[in-house]
């Protein structure tokens, strides 16, 4: 009997970890196991970045409200702490987006916030 060696499967196999790694540079976009290897640590990058970018994203938005929060004469604990007493239930993408876009609704928030606070 005649050994297979693989046919058509195999160059299906492999045409499709070469269009993952297409727009690699040099060996790692036209060999086969060079490109495979780059695919995977790619895709665990990947994964560990959308991870990574959700925690940024809500350090950036509680640095945002903080610097508003300072503006408007006060920490950014002591805002949170107010707003979560005052039953205001906004969470810090929504404050972080009227910090930056409404001032006026910020420093009503904020008053909002002292007055649940005294």
């Amino acid at each position: 009997m005649a050994r297979a060696k693989g046919g058509f499967k195999l160059k299906n196999r492999h045409k499709t970890w070469m269009k993952l790694a297409k727009g690699f540079c040099g060996r790692r976009s036209k060999i086969f196991k060079t490109a495979k290897l780059a695919v995977i640590h790619a895709l665990t990058y990947a994964y560990v970045g959308r991870k990574k970018q959700k925690r940024n994203m809500r350090a950036l938005w509680n640095i945002r409200i903080g610097a508003a929060a300072k503006l408007n004469g006060t920490s950014y604990s002591r805002l949170i702490y107010g707003l979560k007493k005052s039953n205001i239930e906004l969470d810090r993408k929504v404050l972080a987006a009227i910090a930056a876009e409404d001032s006026k609704t910020f420093s009503s928030l904020v008053k909002l916030s002292q007055v649940a606070t005294n």
